[in-house]
C-alpha cells in the first residue's frame, strides 16, 4: 500500500516537473544585432526560440512600456518619437530681400536720374516739358512694378511704400515747377536748393540708402 503511493506521487512529480526539465535540458543560444552592441540569449523550447524583452529592449536601445495586458517595445527613430525630435518649420525669411533690394535700388536710382534731370534744365534755364519729365514717370512706374513682384518679406513692403512715397514727391516738385516754367515766372537757377521738397526728397533717399546698407527696415519719417 505504501509502495503504491510512493509510486503514485513520483508519477505525478515527474508530470509536473517534465516541462521544467525539457527547458533545462534545451540548448541556450546568443542573439546579436547587426550595428548594435550587446548581445541577448535565447532558448530553444520544443522547436521555438524565445528572447528576453527587457534583453533585447537593452540592445537596440529601445524603452518598454506596459499598456494593460500588452507590452509595447519602442525602438530609436521608430513613429512613437515625440513632437519636440520632429524638425521643426524653416522660419520665415526676415530683413530686406536681395531681389528687392537690387529691384529698389534700381529704381531710386532713376528716380535721382530724374531729379538730376529737372535740376540740369532750371540750372541752365532750359525749356521744362511734361513730354521730357512723362518719360521718367513712365519709366520709374515700371520699375515700381519690378520692385513691388519682387517684395517677399514684410519688411519689403513696407520699405516699398516708402519708395512708392519718393516716386510721388519727385512727380510733385515735377508738376511745381512744370507749373512756375509755363507761367513763364522766373526760376532761379538755384531754386531747387532751397525747395523743402527738395530737401525732403535727398532726406528720404538717405534713410533708403542706410535701409539697404543695414538689410533692416527703420521709417524715420522721412519719406512721407
Amino acid at each position: 500500500m505504501h509502495s503504491n503511493s510512493t509510486r503514485t506521487w513520483l508519477m505525478l512529480l515527474t508530470t509536473l516537473l517534465s516541462p521544467l526539465l525539457a527547458l533545462a535540458v534545451q540548448q541556450t543560444t546568443a542573439l546579436l544585432i547587426d550595428g548594435r552592441q550587446g548581445q541577448a540569449e535565447v532558448i530553444q523550447v520544443q522547436g521555438k526560440t524565445y528572447v528576453e524583452v527587457d534583453e533585447l529592449a537593452r540592445i537596440t536601445g529601445g524603452s518598454l512600456r506596459f499598456v494593460g495586458s500588452q507590452i509595447i517595445l519602442t525602438l530609436p527613430g521608430s513613429g512613437d518619437a515625440s513632437p519636440q525630435a520632429l524638425p521643426s518649420a524653416p522660419a520665415p525669411p526676415v530683413g530686406l530681400s536681395r531681389p528687392f533690394l537690387a529691384a529698389g535700388i534700381e529704381t531710386m536710382r532713376e528716380i535721382l536720374e530724374w531729379n538730376a534731370s529737372l535740376k540740369t534744365a532750371i540750372e541752365r534755364d532750359y525749356p521744362l516739358s511734361n513730354d521730357w519729365f512723362g518719360n521718367f514717370r513712365r519709366q520709374i512706374q515700371s520699375s515700381l512694378k519690378h520692385t513691388e513682384a519682387a517684395a517677399s518679406t514684410d519688411m519689403d513692403r513696407e520699405a516699398l511704400s516708402l519708395l512708392v512715397n519718393e516716386f510721388n514727391n519727385m512727380g510733385a516738385l515735377t508738376d511745381k515747377y512744370l507749373k512756375i516754367s509755363a507761367s513763364r515766372d522766373y526760376l532761379p537757377p538755384d531754386s531747387l536748393n532751397n525747395d523743402p521738397l527738395e530737401q525732403k526728397l535727398f532726406t528720404c533717399w538717405h534713410s533708403l540708402e542706410s535701409m539697404a546698407s543695414s538689410n533692416q527696415f527703420v521709417d524715420n519719417g522721412s519719406c512721407q
